[in-house]
């Protein structure tokens, strides 16, 4: 984290000369007041009004400190990858015993996508959406679900009752809504709250 002392007319130019220097916004930054400064009479005894601006930490770096330790602790030797674009921030890990990151349907794999978001948004009170990929698991599970998003719309149609999928987390479901959006012939929606919000394929009317 880096830190800066500014000084300015009034606070509020102290910070904003501090967010200069920074090149930083002013919630990605703390600040402490030193001296709110002094105006004087005609300009004797004035005094400039003096912060300290300390840069919060990085929501990335959070994220990945997190992982790490996760990883160390399950015995999993790991490496990652980030791609940040926007709010949204991809995590790609690669390594060595990776199947304990994943998990039975990806269960681990979702919590601890879960709990890096939860943890990285709260600490630095910006929100980022975060995505974790373990190797090309996240490619095999959109493939997973393209497949069972086919088939249950086919058994909807052909047996005219709705189907309930299994609960799933946001993302996958929405990748259910979008593959059957292109099915003319069925209807999808999402019922439940999470952890446990699953999608139910009827017959379109």
């Amino acid at each position: 984290m880096r830190d800066i002392t500014a000084q300015g007319q009034t606070v509020e130019e102290a910070v904003q000369n501090a967010l200069n220097e920074l090149k930083l916004e002013r919630n990605q930054v703390e600040v402490e007041v030193m001296d709110e400064g002094k105006k004087g009479i005609f300009g004797l005894g004035s005094r400039l009004a003096m912060v300290k601006v300390i840069e919060k930490e990085n929501g990335t770096q959070i994220a990945t400190d997190y992982i790490l330790d996760i990883a160390e602790k399950m015995g999993a030797k790991i490496s990652i990858d980030v791609e940040e674009e926007g709010k949204d921030i991809k995590i790609q890990i690669s390594g060595e015993n990776l199947g304990v990151l994943i998990g039975k349907h990806g269960q681990t794999l979702n919590s601890l996508q879960y709990l890096t978001q939860l943890i990285a948004n709260k600490q630095t009170e910006q929100f980022k959406n975060i995505l974790v990929n373990v190797g090309d698991y996240r490619e095999r599970r959109y493939e997973t679900l393209s497949g069972l998003a086919k088939k249950m719309g086919d058994k909807a149609v052909k047996t005219r009752r709705a189907v309930h999928l299994e609960p799933m987390p946001s993302f996958e479901r929405k990748i259910i809504h979008a593959i059957l959006s292109e099915n003319t012939k069925v209807e999808t929606h999402s019922e439940g709250r999470d952890p446990y919000r699953y999608i139910v394929i009827k017959p379109a009317k």
